[in-house]
């Protein structure tokens, strides 16, 4: 276990990206409490996403070669997806009453964030798919490092709607994360685009 493995690990986790926008959004729409339930569907969804970015997608890619673009597409559609969801919430009067993230759309969001590539192809030890100590020790370590960023990211979002700033309200709020949602999209959609 390298300690290059883990800052790169915590550095990728906690940068902003579909995931832990939800994460944010969540805690703005229900507080911090109630959102602690997405982070198992988060860790599940890395766990499943990132081993079969691992172990079958790179042998798969040999003889499917427009495969990767066709996932990335496919991310990048789901990601907007959630931002027009999260946009039109939005406007709801009784956010209380209409919780639209889930477990089931976290884990969607996290089996199709292209960070789980990143982590299969570029962070992961390639030792980590060659034995199993190695996949369990190298995964484990991710997964204790993901629960408490993932903490951190509902916690900014319950905190933000705690501030008294009139314009940095939940509708406010909810719409920027959308915009941030599409703006993750868009990169995605032109990777995608440019390598089939």
């Amino acid at each position: 276990m390298s300690w290059m493995f883990i800052a790169l690990v915590m550095t990728i986790l906690l940068t902003p990206g579909p995931t832990n926008t939800l994460l944010a959004s969540s805690g703005i729409q229900v507080g911090f409490r109630k959102s602690l339930k997405l982070i198992p569907a988060e860790a599940f969804g890395y766990l499943i996403a990132i081993s079969v970015w691992g172990v079958f997608v790179d042998r798969i890619a040999e003889t499917i070669s427009f495969l990767p673009a066709l996932l990335k597409m496919f991310s990048a559609m789901y990601i907007v997806y959630l931002a027009v969801k999260l946009w039109k919430s939005a406007t709801n009067t009784d956010l209380a009453k209409t919780t639209i993230i889930g477990s089931r759309e976290l884990f969607l969001a996290t089996l199709l964030n292209p960070k789980a590539l990143l982590f299969a192809s570029a962070i992961f030890p390639i030792a980590t798919w060659n034995t199993q100590a190695a996949y369990m020790l190298n995964m484990g370590v991710f997964l204790l490092l993901l629960i408490p960023i993932a903490f951190f990211w509902v916690f900014m979002g319950d905190l933000l709607t705690s501030n008294k700033i009139s314009w940095l309200n939940q509708r406010n709020l909810q719409r920027t994360a959308s915009i941030i949602l599409i703006g993750f999209s868009v990169p995605l959609s032109y990777s995608a685009m440019t390598s089939l």
